[in-house]
């Protein structure tokens, strides 16, 4: 019974941290950017409005699994007062380190490409930066200090930013990937 409390809070935790964290990072500041309105595609190109539009329809599905991962996986939130309790290193986790701040920036690009609001461009550049930043003066070394070689052994075979073409399995491969 506790284990199913324990999923139950990550879950609720992990989707109120997902309505707080990309809901206004990847929803609310665009839409304050934009106001989600079409202009002229970027350079021209129409063929940029697909590009944003699959971006968008690959990217939403990739984040949401990432959160509920956490919560079922991990046993845990990605919020950082509430970590989880277990290393997550399944699903788009075995294609690269950081599939939800990848899915953001891409949901951010993609609505950039598909209204044609080169603001949004400018802005995923600097969000991205901003969760590099993130990424690598905080989370990295926090994981590292939490979950120490597991960490690391993930670390070394799976990609921080550009996914891997081909899962990288840890149980399988024993940790060699």
């Amino acid at each position: 019974m506790e284990k199913s409390m324990d999923r139950t809070g990550a879950l609720i935790g992990s989707a109120l941290f997902l309505v707080v964290a990309p809901g206004v990072v990847a929803g609310l500041v665009p839409w304050w950017l934009s106001g989600w309105r079409f202009a002229p595609p970027l350079l021209g190109l129409e063929a940029g409005r697909w590009l944003g539009g699959a971006l968008i329809v690959v990217a939403a599905p990739v984040l949401l699994e990432a959160f509920v991962r956490f919560a079922l996986e991990g046993r845990g939130t990605p919020a950082p007062v509430a970590p989880t309790k277990t290393l997550v290193v399944g699903g788009a986790y075995r294609f690269v380190r950081n599939p939800m701040y990848v899915a953001v920036v891409s949901l951010i690009l993609g609505q950039a490409l598909l209204l044609g609001q080169a603001v949004l461009l400018a802005y995923g550049a600097a969000a991205w930066l901003a969760m590099h930043l993130f990424v690598v003066f905080y989370e990295e070394p926090r994981l590292l200090g939490d979950y120490g070689q597991d960490y690391e052994t993930f670390r070394r075979h799976v990609p921080r930013w550009l996914p891997r073409l081909r899962p990288w399995r840890p149980a399988a491969s024993g940790g060699r990937g």
